[in-house]
């Protein structure tokens, strides 16, 4: 992990919090996800690459809003897909994660029952 975030202060607002439970492109679509990722800059909430959609890396991509933090609960890695390196990061604003009583893969009632098949799993 990268000890000095010199280089990635200007993406990382800690005071933005999570715009909600779940991948914003997903619950419009009613689709749904594997594991969560938070934008540091804007606090979209995407889905990570292992789900089927990509949602997380699209918006950094569409945006330029290179690093996310894990929306996963008991995480708390940083991602800079400037560098593609993991480091440690500020507190951000509150909630951290998606609720624990949330699914994984989720939301519950969308996962199909044969999801890891979907993924390539």
């Amino acid at each position: 992990m990268r000890s000095t975030m010199d280089d990635v202060e200007q993406y990382i607002k800690p005071d933005v919090p999570p715009s909600g439970p779940g991948c914003v492109e997903c619950e419009a679509t009613d689709s749904w996800w594997l594991h969560l990722r938070r934008c540091t800059f804007c606090g979209h909430i995407g889905c990570c690459d292992d789900s089927l959609n990509k949602h997380a890396t699209k918006h950094a991509t569409t945006t330029g809003h290179r690093v996310i933090r894990s929306y996963e609960p008991g995480e708390d890695w940083f991602y800079d897909y400037g560098t593609e390196e993991s480091f440690a990061g500020p507190t951000l604003a509150p909630p951290l994660s998606h609720p624990r009583s949330q699914t994984v893969p989720g939301p519950h009632d969308r996962v199909p029952t044969q999801w890891e098949r979907l993924l390539g799993s």
